[in-house]
């Protein structure tokens, strides 16, 4: 299953130059994968309230080619992988007028109580269903 986001790169996401600053794009990949997650039907504010939060544990961004000031970007959100304990969101910000390719990213997370932040030691089983059933059946989830 991917989600689609769209974004406008505003005068505040850019450098003295008018190109994109790096740490956009990291806020732009935050958000795709937590509308990812509420259209999967997994609100974050209501996983905290179960006593569940879902941290970045390791992040490797590839940058490809540097957006400008009101460009049109799309940002794709999936799942590559999921081993029980992390999920690996496989993540592109793309131009939607040309296609071109600014960033791609993998983005690992775990599960961590919220009240204690330690480690669950598997995945949260209200996610751990939902993400088996999004990498067998990406199309149906």
């Amino acid at each position: 299953m991917k989600h689609t986001l769209e974004q406008k790169v505003f005068y505040s996401d850019t450098d003295a130059y008018g190109v994109v600053w790096h740490g956009s794009y990291l806020r732009w990949l935050e958000m795709g994968r937590v509308e990812w997650c509420e259209m999967s039907g997994h609100n974050l504010i209501e996983l905290e309230a179960m006593n569940i939060v879902l941290p970045v544990v390791n992040l490797n961004v590839r940058y490809k080619a540097s957006a400008r000031i009101n460009d049109e970007l799309i940002i794709e959100t999936s799942i590559s992988k999921f081993n029980g304990l992390s999920v690996t969101f496989s993540q592109k910000i793309i131009s939607k007028e040309t296609g071109k390719t600014f960033i791609e990213a993998e983005v690992e997370v775990v599960a961590i109580h919220a009240d204690s932040g330690k480690l669950y030691r598997k995945m949260p089983e209200v996610l751990a269903k939902f993400f088996e059933g999004a990498l067998k059946c990406p199309a149906l989830v």
